[in-house]
C-alpha cells in the first residue's frame, strides 16, 4: 500500500509538472503572437502585394522608427534645444493634414539636437586647447611634462636630463613640441567646428525657408525639403573629407586615422514630381537617420583623438600624492590600531568622544537651557514690587512702624497708618536736627538715640534694596553669559553652514543659481551679440561661407542660452517673452539692428539675466 501511495504521488507530481510546462508554453505562445501582431500592426497596409525586399525594408523602417523614438526620449531628458523656425500653428496643421510632415519635424529636431551636442563637445575641447595655447612657454612645458600622465612625465624627464649638457636645447624642443601638439588640435577642432556650424546654419535656413510652405502645401514642399537636406549632408561630407585629407597629410595625433565619412545618398526617386509615396518619404527619413548616426560615430572618433586630457590625467600628480598620503596614513592608523595589539586608537576615540560630549554640554546644551530658564522665569521676577524677598519686606515694615511710632510720640497726636515713609522721615529728620543742638543731654534723656536707630534701620533697608536690585541685574545678565558660552558652537555651526553652502553652489555652469551662473549667462548674451555683429560683417563683405559658419555659431550660443535660462525664466513667469526673444535672435531674415536691440533688452529686463546684487 505504501509503494502504491508513493507511485500515485509521483504520478500526480509529474502530471502537475506537465500541466505547468504546458501552461508556460501556452503563455509564451500567446505573448509571442501578441508581440508579433503588434509588430505587424506597425507595417503599412496595402491592397496590392509587395515583394519580400519591400517587406524587409518596411520592417527595418519600423524598427529604426522605434529606435529613433527611444533615442529621442532619452535625449530629451537633458532639456529641449533651440526650437525650429516654424510658424506657431505648424504642429497642429501637421497633425491634421499629413502625418509624414510631423515625422519630418522630428527628424529636423533630432538633426539640430545632435548637431548642438556635437558642437558643444567640439567647443569644450577647443576652449581647453586655446587656453593652453595662450599660456607661456613655461606653462606649455608644464602641460607636456606634468599634465599628460605618468608616461609623458617619464619621457619629459628623460629628455630634460639628456639635454642638460646641451645648453637648454631640450627645453626648446619641449616647447616646440608643445606648440605643435596644441596648434594641431586647435586647427582640427576649429575646422570641425566650422563644418558643423555651417551644416547647422544651412539646415536652419532651409527650415526657415520651407516653414510656411510645409504648413500651406506639405505634399509638394516635403520632397523638396528632404532632397535639400540630403544635399546639405553631401556638403558636410565634402567639408569633413577635406579635413580628413589635411589630417592624413600632416598630423601628430596618436592612433590610426579614421575612415572617410561616406553618407548614404538619396536614391533616384521622383524628385521632380508633385508627390512622393509614403514608402519613399519613409525611406528618405530613415536614410537621414542613418547619415546622422554615421556622423555621430565619426565625430565621436575624431574628437576622441583630439579631446582634452581627462581630469584624472590632468591632476594625476595630485591624485598620486593623495593616494601615497592616504596609504601612509592608513599604515600609521593600522600600526596604532588593535590589529597590531595597540590601544592608542581606542583611547583617542574615547578622548575625542568625551571632548565632544563635554563641548556639547558646556557650549550648546547648558547655555540653551540657561537661556530658556531665564526667559521663562527670571523676567517674571525681575520687576520690583511683583515678588520682593521676605527680608526686604520685613525690614521695610519694621521701618514704617518705627517711623510711625516716633512721629506719634513726637507730635503727640494720632497719625494715619497710610502715611508715606517720606513724610514720616521728614518729621524724624526735623526732630533729629533739633536734638543735635544738645547732643550729650539728648543722647541720655532725649530722642537722639531713637532717631539714630531709625536711621540705622533706614540704612539697612537701603542696603538690602540695593542688593536685591544687584541680584536682579546679575540674573538678567545670565542670559548674556549663556550667549557668550554658546558663541563657539554658534561660530562653528556658521562655518560648517558656509562650507556646505559653498559646496552646493560651487557649480559655475550657466544653468546654476549662484553668482557665477548669472555671470556665465550674461557672457552668453555678450557672445551672441559679438557673433551677430561678426556675421553681419561677413555678409557685408560677401564672404558667404564665413557668414554661414558664424550664423551656425550664433545658433549654437543661442541654444546654450535657451537651455540655461529655461528653468529660471519659468520660475519667474517670464519664459514666454524670453523664449520668443531668443527665437527672434535666431531668425536669418531679421535685421541686425533689431537683434542688437533684443540683446540689449535681454541684459536689462529679465530677472534671470540681471547681474547679481553686489555684496555689502
Amino acid at each position: 500500500m505504501e509503494v502504491a501511495t508513493v507511485e500515485n504521488n509521483n504520478e500526480s507530481k509529474d502530471h502537475n509538472n506537465n500541466n505547468n510546462n504546458n501552461n508556460n508554453k501556452t503563455l509564451f505562445s500567446i505573448y509571442s503572437n501578441y508581440i508579433w501582431n503588434r509588430v505587424l500592426a506597425f507595417l503599412p497596409s496595402s491592397s496590392t502585394s509587395s515583394s519580400s525586399s519591400s517587406a524587409a525594408s518596411n520592417i527595418f523602417a519600423k524598427i529604426s522608427n522605434l529606435y529613433r523614438q527611444a533615442a529621442r526620449v532619452g535625449s530629451r531628458t537633458h532639456g529641449a534645444c533651440l526650437p525650429l523656425p516654424l510658424p506657431s500653428n505648424s504642429f497642429d496643421s501637421a497633425s491634421l493634414v499629413m502625418s509624414d510632415t510631423s515625422r519630418v519635424y522630428e527628424v529636423l529636431e533630432d538633426i539640430l539636437e545632435h548637431t548642438f551636442l556635437n558642437l558643444h563637445n567640439v567647443q569644450t575641447n577647443l576652449q581647453f586647447w586655446q587656453s593652453r595655447a595662450e599660456g607661456s612657454n613655461a606653462r606649455k612645458m608644464y602641460f607636456m611634462i606634468f599634465e599628460r600622465g605618468p608616461l609623458a612625465f617619464i619621457d619629459g624627464a628623460v629628455q630634460l636630463i639628456r639635454g642638460c649638457a646641451d645648453e637648454g636645447s631640450s627645453m626648446q624642443n619641449i616647447c616646440h613640441s608643445a606648440s605643435s601638439h596644441i596648434s594641431e588640435r586647435i586647427a582640427v577642432l576649429s575646422s570641425l567646428r566650422c563644418a558643423l556650424a555651417t551644416f547647422l546654419a544651412q539646415i536652419y535656413m532651409e527650415v526657415d525657408r520651407f516653414g510656411e510652405k510645409l504648413v500651406k502645401d506639405p505634399e509638394n514642399s516635403l520632397p523638396s525639403l528632404l532632397v535639400t537636406i540630403n544635399d546639405i549632408f553631401s556638403n558636410l561630407e565634402a567639408s569633413i573629407g577635406h579635413l580628413q585629407a589635411m589630417r592624413q597629410s600632416d598630423s601628430s595625433v596618436e592612433g590610426s586615422y579614421s575612415l572617410p565619412l561616406l553618407f548614404e545618398k538619396l536614391p533616384g526617386v521622383n524628385q521632380e514630381g508633385s508627390q512622393w509615396t509614403d514608402c519613399e518619404v519613409r525611406d528618405a527619413i530613415n536614410l537621414i537617420y542613418q547619415n546622422l548616426l554615421k556622423l555621430d560615430s565619426y565625430l565621436s572618433d575624431i574628437v576622441a583623438k583630439h579631446r582634452k586630457p581627462r581630469k584624472i590625467t590632468l591632476h594625476w600628480i595630485r591624485y598620486t600624492c593623495g593616494a601615497v598620503g592616504l596609504s601612509v596614513c592608513s599604515m600609521w592608523v593600522l600600526r596604532h590600531s588593535s590589529f597590531m595589539g595597540s590601544s592608542d586608537i581606542d583611547k583617542w576615540i574615547g578622548d575625542a568622544r568625551e571632548s565632544t560630549v563635554s563641548f556639547f554640554n558646556d557650549h550648546v546644551e547648558q547655555p540653551l537651557l540657561s537661556i530658556r530658564d531665564e526667559l521663562f522665569e527670571t523676567f517674571r521676577k525681575r520687576h520690583k514690587g511683583v515678588m520682593e524677598p521676605e527680608e526686604v519686606l520685613l525690614t521695610s515694615n519694621s521701618l514704617h512702624r518705627m517711623l510711625l511710632a516716633f512721629s506719634e510720640h513726637t507730635k503727640g497726636q494720632k497719625i494715619p497708618e497710610n502715611a508715606s515713609d517720606q513724610e514720616l522721615l521728614e518729621i524724624v529728620m526735623f526732630r533729629y536736627e533739633k536734638e543735635l543742638m544738645h547732643p550729650i543731654q539728648n543722647l541720655l534723656s532725649g530722642e537722639l538715640a531713637r532717631a539714630l536707630l531709625i536711621q540705622v534701620q533706614k540704612l539697612k533697608l537701603d542696603i538690602e534694596t540695593a542688593m536685591l536690585e544687584l541680584d536682579q541685574i546679575l540674573k538678567a545678565n545670565e542670559i548674556n553669559f549663556a550667549i557668550l558660552a554658546a558663541l563657539p558652537a554658534f561660530f562653528l555651526s556658521l562655518i560648517l553652514l558656509m562650507l556646505v553652502r559653498t559646496w552646493f553652489k560651487r557649480d559655475t555652469r550657466a544653468e546654476g543659481r549662484g553668482r557665477m551662473a548669472r555671470v556665465q549667462r550674461r557672457l552668453l548674451i555678450v557672445e551672441v551679440e559679438k557673433r551677430i555683429v561678426q556675421y553681419q560683417t561677413y555678409v557685408d563683405q560677401g564672404q558667404e561661407k564665413d557668414a554661414q559658419c558664424m550664423f551656425g555659431l550664433v545658433l549654437y550660443t543661442l541654444d546654450r542660452l535657451y537651455h540655461a535660462v529655461e528653468k529660471h525664466a519659468k520660475a519667474t513667469g517670464e519664459w514666454q517673452c524670453l523664449r520668443q526673444d531668443i527665437i527672434d535672435l535666431g531668425k536669418p531674415d531679421l535685421k541686425t539692428t533689431y537683434k542688437l536691440v533684443v540683446t540689449s533688452r535681454l541684459e536689462r529686463l529679465y530677472d534671470c539675466l540681471l547681474p547679481s546684487p553686489k555684496r555689502g
